[in-house]
């Protein structure tokens, strides 16, 4: 995208898509939902669970911890995950707000 594109588009807009994208594979959705059935950080569980490939599962928790929506750290030679309480309270406010906006009846199509 080019910069004059970029600027076109506010903060909140810029990261209402990235959440939107986050959420926009099936598997990411799966995991959060896992993720949140735990109830604690998960080590090595997710691939059996999801049922995907190792490196296909690795990819969907890279995306979704570079959005923020998850966070990991490193125990032993493993990573553990869990939500990122923070960001995801912040994701909810955030698409909230953009889905609850009302639609005026207007005379157009």
């Amino acid at each position: 995208m080019e910069i004059t594109t970029t600027k076109k588009f506010t903060e909140e807009q810029s990261q209402i898509a990235l959440f939107a994208k986050a959420l926009g594979h099936p598997a990411r959705v799966k995991i959060l939902q896992y993720l949140f059935e735990s109830k604690t950080c998960v080590c090595g569980d997710i691939v059996e669970e999801i049922g995907l490939a190792q490196s296909t599962i690795s990819q969907h928790l890279k995306e979704l911890k570079k959005i923020g929506l998850i966070q990991g750290t490193v125990e032993g030679t493993s990573v553990c995950y869990c939500i990122d309480t923070e960001n995801w309270i912040k994701m909810k406010n955030m698409m909230n707000e953009f889905f609850n906006q009302d639609i005026t009846k207007t005379e157009c199509c």
